[in-house]
């Protein structure tokens, strides 16, 4: 899930960070697989809040599909049933794969952990603070510190994929 900010300068810090955090966190990962005995795929997946029944998550993507082709009418109703429940967001997951073992990454969650400097995926309620060292006072991306720590996380990542 997306992490929670609830100051306006910590979010327009977040949306300055954000896109380069994750195209370094793609390179990064390029170059990572370009030595590793892993292979990566990329994949577009839906994220839906925790404890979302199957029953659920089928009512709602029925619902989306029938916005398609849905008249007016109907579709106003669809989207007040819509808000009554959980919608997911769309996530971006990268699968490695070696042999027969198979590991899904999170890539904005990556991005969370490059950005923000007390992101966990385990407490999501907590207000996040963004990394200020990758900004300097003008507002502007310090890349190079936005890249030692987008190595880092990417290589913890690769340092915990099992042996084989």
């Amino acid at each position: 899930m997306p992490p929670k900010i609830t100051n306006s300068t910590r979010w327009q810090q977040a949306e300055t960070l954000m896109q380069p955090a994750f195209i370094r966190v793609i390179d990064n990962i390029r170059k990572h697989l370009d030595v590793s005995d892993w292979k990566g795929t990329y994949h577009d997946v839906l994220i839906w809040p925790a404890g979302t029944s199957d029953q659920t998550k089928a009512v709602v993507t029925q619902l989306i599909e029938e916005m398609e082709t849905a008249a007016p009418k109907k579709l106003e109703e669809i989207r007040e049933n819509l808000a009554l429940l959980p919608i997911p967001h769309p996530g971006y997951h990268l699968r490695l794969q070696r042999q027969e073992q198979q590991v899904n990454v999170d890539l904005w969650e990556l991005c969370y952990q490059v950005c923000f400097m007390n992101y966990s995926p385990e407490n999501i309620s907590v207000d996040v603070y963004i990394d200020t060292s990758l900004i300097d006072e003008l507002g502007q991306i310090e890349w190079q510190l936005l890249e030692n720590k987008t190595q880092q996380v990417v290589k913890k990542v690769f340092d915990s994929l099992p042996e084989g």
